[in-house]
């Protein structure tokens, strides 16, 4: 697969940050960052589904999400 390389601006905390995490999990931080991309990635995704099935939830009275799990549950 081919790959680009994105260039990011840190401050130092959180460059301090993301080395002892990437260290943690032993990943590089290149791998630790695009995990991390990756979920935020999905959870725009899932917003903007909820986003879009609101509607058609809210009119068949689900209107949160203990509505949701009372019924599949």
């Amino acid at each position: 697969m081919k790959t680009s390389a994105v260039t990011i601006r840190i401050d130092p905390d959180m460059e301090r940050r993301l080395d002892r995490a990437a260290r943690r999990s032993g990943r590089s931080r290149s791998s630790f960052v695009r995990e991390a991309l990756r979920r935020q990635l999905a959870l725009e995704r899932l917003a903007d589904l909820r986003g879009r099935i609101r509607p058609f939830a809210e009119a068949r009275g689900y209107l949160t999400d203990d509505d949701v799990f009372r019924d599949v549950s």
